[in-house]
């Protein structure tokens, strides 16, 4: 495990915007990553992260006509620990009408769109991995093109779901990818953690970005924090201004 200190700001998107390693990394397309014969299995531990990490991607293949598969492996957990405002239930009620609202804003086809909510809480992710890859390998086809957070990506969850996830993948004789997140937060702009040689750009055009900046609105409430307790919303200004470049980035 290679938890990050995850406190403050983070990295600038401004010293972002200067990295030699981004700015050289090849594009590719939706259409090459998920080939028209196969389906697109997008797993993260929350459905948030489905929308700010992968919602572009989603939105092209939805484009596409390719059939997806959304696995949020924790909903309901306490993202605003210690509130009265928003406690566990009022989270894990409100998070599903709020993935919903997200999909439609992303105007992605329902039809085409299966939901599985994995019921894990956040303490157990990490605690019971082989269960979580044992849970995704269920859910998945050979066929299958497999989009993940990254297994470095610095937060607990987010690295427990990357590994079980590529695990599941390789048993069930599936593609995996993964994406970073929290990486944007506490890497570097020339870090040579970061598999850049792996990495690939999805690039996102201004539509795609309106729609996907309009679908992480709609997790505004659930994730907004507590000022009663100085609880500062999880999806901070910042967090979002990294996640809403007009370009994804994939791990090969």
């Amino acid at each position: 495990m290679s938890e990050k200190l995850i406190l403050g700001e983070g990295t600038s998107l401004h010293a972002w915007d200067h990295s030699t390693h981004l700015a050289q990394l090849p594009v590719i397309s939706a259409e090459i990553l998920v080939p028209v014969s196969s389906r697109a299995v997008i797993v993260a531990p929350h459905p948030d992260d489905q929308v700010v990490g992968f919602g572009g991607l989603m939105q092209q293949l939805g484009q596409l006509g390719r059939t997806m598969q959304l696995i949020s492996i924790i909903d309901g957990d306490p993202s605003q620990p210690g509130s009265t405002t928003w406690p566990t239930e009022r989270v894990a009620a409100v998070r599903p009408k709020a993935s919903s609202e997200a999909l439609q804003r992303l105007d992605l086809p329902l039809d085409s769109v299966q939901w599985v909510r994995g019921g894990f809480s956040d303490s157990a992710v990490a605690r019971e991995e082989q269960a979580l890859s044992l849970f995704i390998e269920y859910q998945l086809r050979p066929t299958d093109v497999v989009f993940v957070t990254w297994e470095l990506d610095g937060r607990s969850d987010n690295e427990a779901v990357g590994r079980a996830a590529l695990q599941a993948a390789r048993n069930a004789g599936a593609q995996c990818y993964q994406v970073p997140l929290w990486t944007w937060h506490w890497a570097q702009p020339e870090d040579e953690s970061i598999p850049w040689q792996r990495a690939r750009k999805i690039l996102l055009d201004p539509m795609t970005i309106a729609r996907k900046r309009h679908a992480a609105d709609a997790f505004a409430n659930p994730l907004q924090g507590d000022p009663d307790i100085s609880l500062s919303p999880v999806l901070t200004a910042t967090v979002l201004e990294r996640l809403l470049q007009p370009f994804e980035v994939v791990f090969l």
